[in-house]
């Protein structure tokens, strides 16, 4: 099996938000990989005492844990019980119902000699390779789908849309948002590969435009996930004073990439 992972901070002077980890059973017959892309809140209140790095780092950790200790334990149920395990920690500090609290995308994967089972929740993609080389992007699209007006202003999308029906979902202190992930299984025998990217690095194809998701995937495969953030963090460096593809967007993002091969 060959696994690569690469997480790289937008910016060196801040803390990465992204949490990303590769978990290989004792027993050597599967495996799972978790990849988290924390989100940044806009400036003021959030009812927390700790940063988003905190909270991935604990909710990553968690769902590291259960997914390979729980194997028979569907990944929306192990995700909301790492979000319990999470909200638990902090709850007797901070101020859990607020919009702001901290907050995460989700990509799991879990594989065994039979299944590969996966999660999505938000913005962050898993790319499935099958034997003949086919490549398929598992995503939760709801935030790409919605109006760009709704999400004009923070208070609006904090009254209106993050983690609300109709809006788009992520991984904060209610355990019940695992159940509006997007996710499936497939029988091992049709994945070869898999890889999962934070926003950061999905950049490649949603932002720059370099290929679709299969040209993505190829790239990955032959040079490899370091290379795949390099050109993305090149492209930001490019566009950074014309802003043709990056538009308002910050100029670098924290960028995850995790690739496995079996």
């Amino acid at each position: 099996m060959r696994t690569e992972l690469v997480s790289e901070p937008g910016d060196p002077a801040r803390p990465n938000e992204d949490f990303a980890s590769v978990g290989l059973p004792a027993s050597g017959q599967g495996g799972v990989l978790v990849v988290l892309d924390g989100v940044t809140p806009p400036r003021g209140e959030t009812g927390c005492l700790h940063s988003v790095p905190w909270f991935t780092a604990r909710l990553g950790g968690a769902l590291t844990e259960l997914t390979v200790s729980l194997p028979d334990v569907p990944l929306a149920d192990a995700l909301g019980l790492a979000i319990t395990r999470t909200a638990d920690a902090h709850a007797q500090t901070c101020d859990l119902s607020h919009p702001r609290t901290p907050q995460a995308t989700a990509v799991l994967a879990r594989w065994s000699p039979r299944t590969v089972e996966y999660l999505i929740l938000s913005d962050s993609a898993l790319l499935l390779e099958s034997p003949d080389g086919t490549v398929t992007p598992r995503l939760d699209d709801r935030l790409a789908r919605l109006p760009r007006a709704s999400l004009a202003t923070d208070a609006l999308i904090d009254t209106h849309i993050r983690n609300k029906e109709g809006g788009f979902f992520t991984a904060a202190a209610d355990p019940s948002v695992a159940t509006r992930a997007v996710t499936g299984a497939l029988p091992r025998e049709e994945v070869r590969a898999l890889a999962a990217l934070t926003d950061g690095a999905t950049r490649w194809v949603e932002k720059f435009r370099e290929g679709d998701w299969a040209d993505c995937f190829r790239f990955l495969r032959k040079e490899g996930a370091r290379e795949l953030v390099g050109r993305v963090r090149a492209l930001e460096r490019a566009d950074a004073e014309e802003r043709t593809y990056l538009g308002r967007s910050k100029t670098h993002d924290d960028a995850t990439v995790v690739y496995v091969e079996w």
